[in-house]
Parts: C-alpha cells; sequence; structure tokens
C-alpha cells in the first residue's frame, strides 16, 4: 500500500508543476500559520474562520494545516498524493461554501462583490493530476520508491539466480546418473558372452 502511495516516475514535467504548486500553498498556508507574507496567523485565522465565516473548528483547523503541510509535502516530494488531496479537499470546501456564489470569474474589475472560483478549478485539476502520476523527479518519494523497486529487483534476480542453479545441478545430476548407467551397461560382459565363456571345448 505505501508504495504504491509513493510510486512515481522521473518526469521533470511533472516536478514543475509540484513545486509551483507547493511554493503557492506554501505561502498561503504560512500566512495562516505562522503569519508570515502579511497573514494574520494560526489564532487570527482560526478566529475569522470560526468567527466570521462559521466553519467549524475541526474543519477550519485542516484547511490551515492542509495549506501548510500540504505546500511543504509538494516542495520536497514526501507523500505527495497525500499532500495533493488534501489541497484538493480544501479547494472542493472553498468552492462550495465560499466561492460558489459568485461565478465563474474571479474578481478582476472589482465590480463583483466576491472571487469566483476559476483559480479553485486550476488548483482541483493540478491537484488531481499529481494524485495520479506522483512526485516526478527530484523529490523524497521517487528516492523511497527507486530503492524499494530496487531491492525487489534484488530480491528477484537472486531468486531467478537460485533457480537456474537449482536446474542446472539438476539437469547435471541427470546427465551423470545416465552416463553412469551407461558405463555400467558397457563395462557388463553379455549373457551370451558369459554362456560362452563357461563351455569347455570337448577336444
Amino acid at each position: 500500500m505505501f508504495r504504491k502511495l509513493i510510486a512515481t516516475d522521473n518526469d521533470i514535467a511533472t516536478t514543475i508543476v509540484r513545486l509551483v504548486l507547493g511554493v503557492i500553498f506554501f505561502a498561503h498556508g504560512a500566512q495562516k500559520t505562522l503569519g508570515w507574507f502579511g497573514g494574520y496567523g494560526f489564532t487570527g485565522t482560526m478566529g475569522f474562520f470560526t468567527g466570521a465565516m462559521h466553519i467549524p473548528i475541526v474543519f477550519a483547523f485542516l484547511a490551515i494545516i492542509a495549506e501548510f503541510l500540504g505546500g511543504l509535502g509538494l516542495i520536497f516530494g514526501v507523500l505527495t498524493r497525500v499532500a495533493a488531496f488534501g489541497i484538493f479537499c480544501n479547494m472542493i470546501v472553498a468552492v462550495a461554501l465560499v466561492h460558489g456564489p459568485f461565478g465563474f470569474f474571479m474578481n478582476w474589475t472589482g465590480a463583483q462583490k466576491g472571487e469566483g472560483y476559476e483559480y479553485h478549478l486550476l488548483v482541483l485539476a493540478t491537484t488531481a493530476f499529481l494524485m495520479i502520476r506522483g512526485a516526478g523527479a527530484a523529490s523524497v518519494d521517487r528516492l523511497l520508491s527507486s530503492r524499494a523497486d530496487n531491492r525487489t529487483h534484488g530480491f528477484r534476480g537472486a531468486g531467478s539466480s537460485f533457480a537456474q542453479r537449482a536446474a542446472h545441478d539438476h539437469t547435471n545430476a541427470g546427465e551423470g546418473a545416465a552416463s553412469q548407467r551407461l558405463d555400467d551397461g558397457r563395462s557388463r560382459p553379455s549373457r551370451e558372452t558369459r554362456a560362452g565363456c563357461t563351455q569347455v571345448d570337448p577336444k
């Protein structure tokens, strides 16, 4: 199960997608968790989510953690599918509870009452891609999965060599036994020869 979770190829394009998304969500998560980049920090964000937006405290906490730890997970490629799934769920909730009523487009002109969900659709598509493909190159997941594959191939190679050696020994044993029987047959005189040797010349 864990091997399937971290399995990935060495694709550079996947790495670029993962890193860009990871940087974006780490920045947003750091605003909400640490107060960096002009954010409110953990206490302020939790108060806004639970007070102004009336989000249950459990879901507010999960939303903050999904962005912060999910962003870190994507940057380093650690449990990439789990990190992408957390952000995916976060975007679903954001569209359903906040941005859905404001339509598709973001508030580019300032005429809308809120931001639409076009950005969230891009994130949903990107996280879905990462859940399917994994972390790609230059990731912890790639390092762990390649080591696991090498161990598996080593075990298979050892098993194959053992089977080939056993078959070879069995073949040699069979050929030796057949050769021994042939030699015994040649060295043992036939019944007629033994009978002729025992007859006495009447002269």
